[in-house]
C-alpha cells in the first residue's frame, strides 16, 4: 500500500508534514531542491548483512541481487560498504562490484578497506565511480589530496562514522564503529574538504539501523560547514524520516538500508511523497 503524499501550504510547515518542532529545525526552502535516493548495502565476504550500531551483523542476501532490484525500482546510485575489510586488512568487493557493473547502470560508490592508490584504481577499474575513504584517511589525511588530484575530486568520497560525545558535539570512528580517533567530525570533514574530497559520506552510529530517524542534528552541522555534497546515512525507518531529514537539513542524497531491505518502505513510497513535499526526485522512467 502506497503512502499518501502530504502537500506543503504556503506557511511551508514542516511540523505539519513531518513531526518536527518548527521552534528547534528551522524549515529549508524545498521546493524542487534535487535530492537522491541511495541504496546502502553492508558487505561481509559475499553476504549482504545488517546490523544495529554497526554491530550485531545478520545476513540479508546477495548485495548483487539487492543491487540489481534497487536499480530495477529506479534507485540513483548504490552504495556498496565492506563492513569488515578493515578490520581484517583486505577488500572483497572487486568481484562484486564487476558483477553488478554489468548489469546496473547507475553509480556505484564502494567503501571499505581501501589503503592506498592502488585499491583506488582497483575498485575502480572494477566498476566503481567513486571510492569512500575512512580509516586510512584519518591515519594519512594527505592521500584524500593525492587521489583527488589524480582521479579527480568527483571520485573521492570521506565516509565518517559519527558518535554523538556532547550535546552538538561528534567524534570520528573508524573500522566499522570499532576504534576511536579523537577527530571532532566538523573539523574532520573541513579539513577534507580543504583537501579535495568531492563528497561526504557521514553516518550517524547513534542511529545506524534503529529506525528511528535521522541525527538531524549532525546532518544540519555537516550541510553548513562545506560546500561539497552530503550523503545522510544511518536511522530511516520512515518514509516520513526522508522528508523530515531533506526538509531540515541540506543534505544531496540520503541513505537506506534495512528500511529498503526489509520492505518497511518502498521508493514508490519515498517518491510519492518527497513530491509532495516539493522535492526533487528521480522519477521511474
Amino acid at each position: 500500500m502506497g503512502v499518501e503524499a502530504p502537500h506543503l501550504g504556503d506557511s511551508g510547515d514542516v511540523t505539519q508534514q513531518t513531526g518536527i518542532p518548527a521552534a528547534s529545525v528551522p524549515a529549508l526552502a524545498v521546493r524542487d531542491r534535487r535530492v537522491r535516493m541511495i541504496a546502502r548495502l553492508e558487505v561481509k565476504g559475499t553476504n549482504l548483512i545488517k546490523g544495529i550500531h554497526l554491530e550485531g551483523l545478520r545476513r540479508v542476501g546477495s548485495p548483487v541481487e539487492f543491487a540489481r532490484r534497487y536499480y530495477d525500482l529506479g534507485i540513483d546510485e548504490i552504495l556498496f560498504m565492506d563492513v569488515v575489510a578493515s578490520l581484517y586488512g583486505r577488500n572483497q568487493l572487486l568481484e562484486i562490484v564487476r558483477e553488478t557493473a554489468e548489469h546496473v547502470f547507475a553509480p556505484i560508490t564502494v567503501g571499505g578497506g581501501v589503503r592506498s592508490v592502488a585499491d583506488f584504481e582497483a575498485l575502480l577499474r572494477s566498476g566503481a565511480d567513486k571510492v569512500a575513504l575512512n580509516t586510512e584517511a584519518t591515519k594519512n589525511p594527505l592521500l584524500l589530496k593525492e587521489l583527488a588530484l589524480r582521479f579527480g575530486s568527483q571520485s573521492v568520497v570521506l565516509s565518517i562514522e559519527a558518535l554523538r560525545v556532547a550535546p552538538g558535539k561528534w567524534e570520528t570512528l573508524t573500522d566499522n564503529g570499532r576504534e576511536r580517533t579523537g577527530r571532532d567530525v566538523i573539523a574532520w570533514v573541513q579539513e577534507a574538504a580543504d583537501l579535495g574530497v568531492g563528497e561526504a559520506l557521514i553516518t550517524s552510529i547513534d542511529k545506524e539501523g534503529t529506525g528511528s530517524g535521522f541525527d538531524v542534528d549532525l546532518m544540519r552541522e555537516v550541510t553548513e560547514c562545506v560546500n561539497i555534497p552530503v550523503i545522510a546515512s544511518g536511522g530511516m525507518g520512515s518514509v516520513h524520516d526522508f522528508v523530515a531529514l531533506a526538509s531540515t537539513a541540506d543534505v544531496n542524497g540520503i541513505a537506506i538500508a534495512d528500511a529498503l531491505h526489509y520492505n518497511r518502505v518502498t521508493l514508490d513510497e519515498i517518491r510519492a511523497t518527497a513530491r509532495g513535499m516539493g522535492l526533487d526526485v528521480r522519477s521511474l522512467a
